[in-house]
């Protein structure tokens, strides 16, 4: 399997573990990327699960070695070049190589309820192989969440890609996900592309895995925005036009291996 990935640097503070690894991206996240990271260990998931961070480069001292070691995070990449898409190809190569079964990917910032981690890998032990979660469906909360963003998902991502998957999806912007690890190894997906460096790879996979026959499934999630202050993203607003454009590009199977 050709992996395209960029350089990057890894510290392992911990040996593997667990079949299933947890990826994380972060890049100066401050008190946001502590605070998620706290809220995982009070739940017990670092005994069963094992972590790595996605990190481009963090400067404020967010990440630092003594915090990582003390939350139980078994290793970080410190990624050059920047991109989720990049970081993304970087940790998936790592659970490949490792032998994991399963991979839960969630953002670095503090908005999802990570406390549910379980539950997606419930999903994945009971033979879904692809568990998106949504703050949209039955039993999942949103709060805060800008107007123009929510509309943006509800009116043109989740129908552009329900039409193009043949999967009926209530959310599309949460990287709140488990996937089987067969899905990162699968020669009809080829992730490892350098093709993929933004966001266009979490939607790419959950446009294709339906069509390829993986049992795909959703579950509720909570995605709290605070109420003031800047949004928590690193999505400005020419991102908002690269959004529109790559997720166009997938309708149209741009990305599909030729």
């Amino acid at each position: 399997m050709n992996k395209e990935l960029p350089p990057f640097h890894y510290e392992e503070f911990f040996s593997k573990k667990s079949d299933v690894a947890l990826i994380i991206p972060t890049w100066n996240e401050g008190e946001r990327i502590q605070k998620e990271l706290n809220r995982i260990k009070s739940v017990g998931i670092p005994s069963n699960v094992d972590i790595f961070l996605l990190d481009g480069g963090t400067t404020d001292n967010s990440i630092n070695d003594s915090f990582l070691k003390e939350i139980g995070v078994r290793g970080v990449f410190t990624i050059k070049a920047k991109g989720q898409g990049t970081a993304y190809r970087t940790g998936f190569a790592k659970v490949v190589d490792d032998g994991y079964q399963y991979c839960i990917t969630v953002d670095g910032n503090n908005k999802d309820s990570v406390e549910d981690i379980p539950k997606f890998i419930e999903l994945l032990e009971q033979g879904y192989d692809f568990v998106q979660g949504s703050r949209f469906m039955e039993g999942g909360y949103h709060e805060n969440t800008p107007k123009a963003r929510e509309l943006a998902i509800k009116y043109f991502s989740n129908p552009l890609l329900s039409i193009v998957s043949g999967f009926k999806y209530t959310e599309t912007m949460s990287a709140f996900r488990g996937l089987n690890v067969k899905i990162l190894k699968d020669e009809r997906l080829q992730i490892f592309r350098d093709i993929f460096q933004t966001w266009e790879l979490q939607w790419y996979i959950a446009s294709r895995v339906p069509k390829l026959g993986y049992k795909v499934a959703e579950i509720p999630q909570s995605r709290v925005y605070p109420p003031s202050g800047p949004i928590p993203t690193k999505i400005n607003w020419m991102g908002n036009f690269r959004i529109v454009f790559q997720l166009l590009k997938v309708a149209v199977g741009y990305y599909n291996p030729k």
